[in-house]
C-alpha cells in the first residue's frame, strides 16, 4: 500500500462506513421501534377503557409540578438513551479533527511548500542531481534544517535508486514518508508522542521559554485540555518577574475552572512552586502545571533560579517534573532553534510546546528541532482557540503538510 493512501486512510473516515454504519443503526432502531410499538398498542387498549370511564365523570387536570416532573423524567431518559452514541460520534470527530486542525493549521506551510515542489515536478521529468539540489532548496526554505535536509536528500537518493523511480511525481510520496522516518528515527511513536504521567501520584509539568512566546497561554490551553480528559488540574503561577503574569494565568483560570496557586509580585519562585504542590496533594490534583519567568537563555542569574525552582520539585516530588517543556515560537524560525539549543545545554528540557504553527510558512522547524537537539515536539499551536492546542503526531504533520498531494494522488489513481 503506498504512503499517501496509508494517511488518507488513517485520518480520513471512508464515507462507506458511514453509510453502513447509519444503515446498522436504522435496522436495529426499527426492530426495536417495532417491539416498542406492540407493546404500547396492548397498553393503549387497556387504557382507552380506563381513559372512557373517567371521561364520562369529571375530567381532571395535572398540577403543573407533576407536568414538570415528567417533562424532567423523559429529558433524562432520552439524554441517557442517546448517551453511548454520542461518545461513539465524539470518539469518531475527535480523530477526523485532528487531521482537519493539521490540515488547517498547516494552511500558509503546505500552500508555500507544495507550490514549489509541484513546480519543481513540473519542470522536471525524471529524477537526476539537478532536481535533487532543487529539491534541496526547497526543504531548507521551509526551515526544514540544513542538516535535516542533507539527511534527506541522501536517503530520498537512495530509496530513488532502490525502487528504480524515474517519473519525479512518484518522489513527493517518498519524501513525505521520510520525513516521517526521519522525525522518529529509532524510537518508537509512543515514546515521542504525548505527555508523560505520572501513575503513582501528582504529575508535574514545568513550563520555560523567553517572554512573548505564548507560554502562559499555552499553559491556560492546556489546563482547558486536561480539563476536558477528566483530570483535576492546579496552576502555579511562578512568573513573578513579569508584570501582569499572575494576572494573566489567573484569567485563565477563570475561564477553565481551574485553581491558581500565587504569592505578590516580585516574590519567590520556588516558593509560590512549592506551595502549588501542597495545595494540588491537598486537593487530591492529577496535574501541577508550573509557570516560570519568560528568561533569555544568557541571563545567569534567571537560569539558576530555574535550576533552583527544579531542585524544589525534584525534593517535593520524586522523579518530577514529569516534562520540562521549552515553548517556542514557530514564527521565529532559526531564531527559536537559537533558543532550543542554549536552554537544551543548561536544564533538562523534555519536550518542545511549539506556538503559533498556523502562522508561519515555515512549518518545517518541527523536523529541524527533532533532528538537531533530538528533543521531540510534544503540543502545537494550530489556531488561536482554547481548542487548538494539539499533542503532536508526526503522521498528521505530514498529513496536514501533503494534504492537497494526497487528494492529487488520489484523484490520480481513480482516473
Amino acid at each position: 500500500m503506498s504512503f499517501f493512501k496509508k494517511l488518507k486512510e488513517k485520518f480520513v473516515k471512508p464515507e462507506e462506513d458511514d453509510l453502513d454504519s447509519s444503515k446498522e443503526t436504522s435496522e436495529e432502531s426499527s426492530d426495536e421501534e417495532t417491539k416498542e410499538n406492540e407493546s404500547v398498542e396492548s397498553e393503549e387498549v387497556t387504557e382507552t377503557a380506563e381513559t372512557e370511564s373517567s371521561l364520562q365523570g369529571e375530567t381532571e387536570v395535572p398540577d403543573q409540578e407533576t407536568v414538570e416532573n415528567d417533562v424532567e423524567d423523559t429529558e433524562l431518559d432520552e439524554s441517557i438513551a442517546e448517551g453511548p452514541e454520542d461518545d461513539a460520534a465524539d470518539t469518531t470527530e475527535e480523530e477526523e479533527s485532528i487531521a482537519a486542525k493539521f490540515k488547517k493549521g498547516l494552511a500558509k506551510t503546505r500552500n508555500s511548500f507544495s507550490s514549489k515542489i509541484n513546480d519543481l515536478v513540473a519542470r522536471y521529468r525524471t529524477v537526476d542531481e539537478e532536481f535533487f539540489e532543487e529539491l534541496e532548496e526547497v526543504l531548507i526554505s521551509a526551515d526544514v534544517g540544513v542538516n535535516a535536509v542533507m539527511e534527506i536528500i541522501e536517503e530520498l537518493e537512495m530509496e530513488v535508486k532502490r525502487r528504480n523511480i524515474k517519473d519525479t511525481r512518484q518522489v513527493k510520496e517518498v519524501i513525505s514518508e521520510k520525513l516521517v522516518e526521519m522525525y522518529y528515527g529509532d524510537d518508537q511513536e509512543s515514546e515521542l508522542e504525548g505527555l508523560t504521567v505520572n501513575e503513582d501520584g501528582l504529575t508535574i509539568y514545568l513550563f520555560v521559554g523567553v517572554n512573548g512566546v505564548g507560554k502562559t497561554t499555552t499553559i491556560g490551553k492546556l489546563a482547558d485540555k486536561l480539563k476536558k480528559e477528566g483530570k483535576k488540574v492546579t496552576l502555579a503561577a511562578g512568573d513573578t518577574f513579569r508584570a501582569g503574569a499572575i494576572e494573566q494565568l489567573e484569567i485563565w483560570g477563570e475561564r477553565t475552572g481551574v485553581p491558581v496557586i500565587k504569592h505578590s509580585e516580585g516574590g519567590d519562585p520556588a516558593a509560590v512552586i512549592f506551595d502549588g504542590i501542597k495545595a494540588a496533594k491537598s486537593r487530591n490534583a492529577d496535574v501541577l502545571i508550573c509557570d516560570t519567568a519568560g528568561r533569555l537563555q544568557n541571563k545567569v542569574n534567571l537560569m539558576n533560579e530555574l535550576s533552583k525552582v527544579k531542585r524544589v520539585i525534584e525534593r517535593e516530588v520524586p522523579g518530577a517534573p514529569h516534562e520540562v517543556l521549552l515553548t517556542l515560537d514557530a514564527t521565529t524560525g532559526q531564531n527559536a532553534m537559537s533558543q532550543a539549543k542554549t536552554f537544551a545545554a543548561s536544564t533538562d528540557v523534555t519536550g518542545i510546546a511549539l506556538t503559533k504553527l498556523d502562522g508561519t510558512a515555515k512549518g518545517g522547524i518541527v523536523l529541524a528541532i527533532r533532528k538537531e537537539l533530538e528533543i521531540p515536539v510534544k503540543l502545537v499551536g494550530l489556531g488561536e482557540k482554547v481548542s487548538d492546542l494539539e499533542t503532536f503526531n508526526a503522521h498528521a504533520f505530514v498529513y496536514g503538510l501533503f494534504a492537497d498531494m494526497i487528494e492529487e494522488y488520489e484523484e490520480e489513481s481513480q482516473d
